[in-house]
């Protein structure tokens, strides 16, 4: 597709809570958006209709999964189990698959945030952990108490991945507010960020116009590494 302004689609969170409205309603940070329209990007919403995925791919430029507090059903990545603090969203994940199975076809550009970060790692044939505290002995605390536009722990970035390219560093400071994370990253996957307790906070896919997962959340900006990813992100859509 050829524009000046890449067009860049961002998944939508979902809610049956009645607050903004009594029937279901999508939701989504503004500060998503913003963090690519400051580039020269176009943000689009991404409504959860399976059956419009195609009309979407044949639209965008890039993609941006985004997170939320939820998680992707174990039963996805081969569990039986699911731990008591596993919340899903199935009609979500049900087009977070579908789209990102399209993009990845297509070698269109796609970002995963957090959540997002998860999901292509299970679309792609890796698992999770589901539940960090119960899992890995003395953990950080990945869902940090302070704001989230302050770091919550740092992060080393892996040397000779396109995310080290990025941010030029060897280690950088991010926020944190996740409780699971990946556990066997997905086959011809690489891990790119890793955080002084083992959890593992970012993977890519080499030979992909640009496949990048990051655990964090780079659309708060908290560090000049953070604007580096997002920079990078919409240069590739274009």
């Amino acid at each position: 597709m050829s524009q000046s302004a890449p067009i860049i689609g961002f998944t939508l969170d979902y809610e049956e809570k009645p607050t903004y409205s009594k029937l279901p309603w999508y939701a989504l940070r503004e500060n998503y958006c913003a963090s690519v329209s400051r580039f020269g990007a176009a943000p689009i919403a991404l409504p959860h209709e399976v059956e419009q995925v195609e009309q979407y791919l044949d639209m965008i430029d890039g993609l941006v999964v985004t997170g939320g507090a939820f998680d992707v059903s174990p039963a996805l990545y081969g569990e039986t189990v699911e731990h008591v603090t596993v919340v899903v969203k199935k009609r979500r994940t049900q087009f977070e698959f579908a789209i990102t199975n399209g993009v990845i076809k297509r070698n269109i550009p796609i970002l995963g945030i957090c959540g997002g970060q998860q999901l292509l790692n299970v679309v792609l044939g890796g698992t999770l952990i589901q539940h960090i505290p119960d899992t890995i002995p003395n953990t950080l605390e990945h869902e940090q108490k302070n704001p989230r536009n302050e770091p919550g722990h740092t992060v080393a970035i892996t040397k000779g991945t396109l995310l080290h390219k990025i941010v030029g560093k060897d280690v950088i400071d991010v926020n944190s507010a996740h409780h699971q994370a990946v556990a066997i990253p997905a086959p011809g996957s690489l891990v790119n960020a890793v955080a002084p307790d083992t959890v593992i906070e970012g993977i890519e896919i080499p030979g992909h116009k640009f496949c990048l997962g990051v655990q964090w959340h780079p659309e708060y900006f908290v560090t000049d590494a953070d604007t580096a990813i997002m920079k990078a992100f919409v240069e590739a859509c274009k």
